[in-house]
């Protein structure tokens, strides 16, 4: 069994290398030494024939085998002169040098001892295995060279590590034959796996022409090296326990669980340390990956953070989410205010309300500079320096502040934030300030749109309530014309019973009007004070009616019967705009009059007038334009406020007018007796 595996995987070796040397000597690409490679590919090719075909002990597989090392070993030379970052230099040329010679050694003291006719003693063997062990030791120490040599996008590491493969293979087959004192088989077939597992890599990496993509992201990683430590783990265990059943006797059984236990409770303290877990993960980032941070991973956490919807405000949610970049435990932001910085919101900060900047020195340093303040090289050695003299005391004698980031936005400074030292203390490195310098613009960008969202409804706000004011400020100057009216009628008619009736009348009714309007001028008013329902227009409007009469010729033409869908207090104040309106475009005698009527199911109410009349340009692009009139000392908001108000309760606002003869305005509405048929309809 063991030599049909030999047989076979040496064979298919020897094909797979065949075909890298064919492909080799084809290959366009440049960057490749072609040439070394594909000799010693075919020189390997025709090794891995001559064991399959007869054998590995037999003088001719020997004499190819040593061929085959001489021609890898000049291949791992001319990579490194032509791909490292440095030249090789003398010493390591040296030592290039020095395991050809071994090699070709045992290849001279095999030749010699094939032509004294092969009567070779167990002693010359041992020694040849030897030479072979010691060339293949010292292959593997100059491809550690050669792999730490090599430009990081140089693209021949995938290669190098390959060839690591072919000595690794030849290390473990020479030295179990020299250890164990005899030539086994099973390790030649293992060489011949490997062999098989080293032409495909090779090809891979050739085929990729020498740029391997492939990551393992540093979750995978940890996640691994978790893994390889808890395996360790539980060998270590399995070890010790057995060596404890080996020697405690008849209390192996107590030994054994109290040492479990005890060992177990020690690493769960161990793991459960943040100082410890935090050193581990910076050693890790150092010596296994290029960069500190993983880049993509930190940034989809500061933005989740940053857009996540918990009840934290925004504010801690910034000071969180550049703290986590640097494992900081706690954060403050501070933010300008009459040119200092204060504090503003914390995250984790469980000291004492910190004071602030009094001079504003901080705010125009971080502002002009934009650089980062490493506050502990400060404690240091930064007396002196520009950030020092700009740094307050206060700021220094915190021992838990580490680091100042400023947040600027177009050309200000929207804040900075403070954080607190991590568990593992360490000096900020170019990774650190450039990570926390873009963090810290996005910071800011968030904080500005934040503090424009809030102006943004501030503004709202007052413009709601300066809407608010302008509607109501019409309605005051209806009402003060309306009074003025009665005072000039008072001076001819005090002395009539009827007309003291209809002023107390009027006063009564302008004051529940200026009460109204005080309503309506709170925050807390909604414009719609019922839902649209059915309504009599006709008792409506003669009560609109009634209230002008007084003060200026109002008639009515009704309809018998005007049943209509609207809001009574809405169509009552639409009523009274377009009244008011007719009336002061109107000469003193001509009367205004409302016709109620029915049109196609809708009930529609005229408010007609005989006065000066608009013209069609007018009409279209300014009529119903707020602030704009056409009459002396007039607001514009009357039309404007009609026209909402209506389409608010689902009616529509009609104008006609001609210039010099009148104007008509026209409110349709829905039909009581329409809106029931229609939801009949629906159900």
């Amino acid at each position: 069994m063991t030599l049909t595996i030999i047989v076979w995987t040496h064979a298919l070796t020897a094909l797979l290398f065949g075909g890298l040397a064919f492909w080799t000597i084809r290959s366009k690409e440049h960057g490749l030494p072609r040439a070394p490679l594909a000799a010693a590919f075919a020189i390997t090719a025709l090794w891995a024939l001559a064991v399959a075909g007869i054998g590995s002990g037999d003088f001719v597989t020997q004499m190819v085998e040593a061929l085959r090392n001489l021609a890898w070993l000049f291949a791992m030379l001319i990579i490194h002169r032509r791909d490292g970052n440095v030249r090789p230099p003398v010493a390591l040329g040296t030592v290039y040098g020095v395991v050809g010679l071994v090699i070709l050694a045992n290849l001279g003291a095999r030749v010699a001892n094939e032509v004294a006719g092969g009567v070779a003693d167990g002693k010359f063997e041992n020694t040849a295995i030897l030479l072979q062990l010691l060339a293949a030791v010292a292959a593997l120490v100059l491809l550690n060279a050669l792999f730490a040599a090599l430009l990081p996008r140089a693209g021949k590491r995938m290669i190098v590590l390959a060839i690591g493969g072919i000595w690794a293979a030849d290390t473990i087959l020479f030295g179990t034959a020299y250890l164990g004192g005899t030539w086994r088989m099973e390790p030649v077939a293992v060489r011949g796996v490997a062999m098989m597992a080293v032409a495909a890599a090779m090809g891979t990496g050739l085929q990729r022409k020498g740029e391997w993509g492939v990551q393992v992201s540093r979750t995978v990683a940890y996640q691994s090296l978790s893994l390889v430590a808890i395996g360790g783990y539980l060998l270590f265990l399995a070890l010790a326990t057995s060596a404890i059943a080996t020697v405690g006797g008849s209390h192996a059984r107590i030994l054994q669980t109290a040492f479990v236990l005890g060992s177990t409770a020690a690493i769960l303290t161990l793991v459960s340390n943040s100082w410890l877990r935090a050193w581990i993960k910076v050693k890790l980032a150092k010596h296994f990956f290029r960069h500190r941070y993983d880049y993509r991973s930190e940034w989809m956490r500061f933005t989740d953070t940053l857009g996540s919807s918990e009840a934290a405000p925004l504010e801690e949610r910034i000071v969180k989410a550049l703290a986590d970049l640097t494992d900081s435990p706690a954060g403050l932001l501070l933010v300008p205010d009459g040119g200092t910085l204060v504090p503003a919101s914390s995250w984790n900060w469980d000291q004492d309300v910190i004071p602030g900047d009094d001079d504003g020195t901080l705010v125009h340093h971080l502002q002009h500079t934009g650089r980062i303040v490493d506050l502990d090289a400060l404690r240091i050695s930064g007396e002196g320096s520009a950030d020092a003299q700009a740094v307050p005391h206060w700021l220094l004698a915190s021992a838990n502040a580490w680091v100042l980031v400023p947040l600027p936005h177009l050309g200000q400074l929207a804040g900075a934030i403070l954080l607190a030292r991590p568990p593992l203390p360490r000096a900020l490195d170019w990774e650190d300030l450039d990570l926390l310098k873009v963090a810290g613009r996005q910071v800011a960008s968030y904080l500005a749109e934040a503090r424009a969202q809030e102006a943004l409804a501030e503004a709202q706000r007052f413009d709601e309530f300066n809407r608010r004011f302008a509607f109501i400020l019409h309605d005051i100057k209806n009402l003060v014309s309306q009074l003025t009216l009665t005072a000039r009628n008072a001076e001819r008619h005090a002395d009539k019973p009827e007309f003291r009736a209809d002023m107390i009348a009027t006063l009564q009714e302008s004051a529940e009007r200026m009460n109204a309007l005080l309503a309506r001028l709170s925050q807390h008013h909604r414009s719609r004070t019922e839902p649209p329902q059915p309504v009599d227009v006709v008792p409506l409007v003669e009560r609109v009616a009634s209230r002008r009469k007084g003060q200026h010729p109002v008639a009515i033409v009704a309809a018998p019967a005007a049943v209509a869908i609207a809001d009574p207090m809405s169509l009552e104040q639409v009523l009274a705009h377009l009244l008011q309106n007719a009336i002061e475009a109107s000469a003193p005698t001509d009367p205004v009059t409302l016709a109620i009527g029915t049109e196609s199911g809708s009930v529609v109410i005229d408010v007609i007038d005989e006065g000066c009349g608009m013209s069609q340009g007018f009409i279209r692009d300014r009529l119903f334009k707020p602030f704009v009139s056409s009459k002396s000392g007039g607001f514009g908001i009357g039309a404007f406020e009609a026209r909402q108000l209506a389409a608010a309760m689902g009616a529509t606002l009609e104008v006609t007018s001609r210039e010099g003869v009148g104007s008509r305005f026209r409110v349709k509405l829905r039909g009581a007796q329409t809106s029931a048929a229609q939801m009949e309809q629906a159900a």
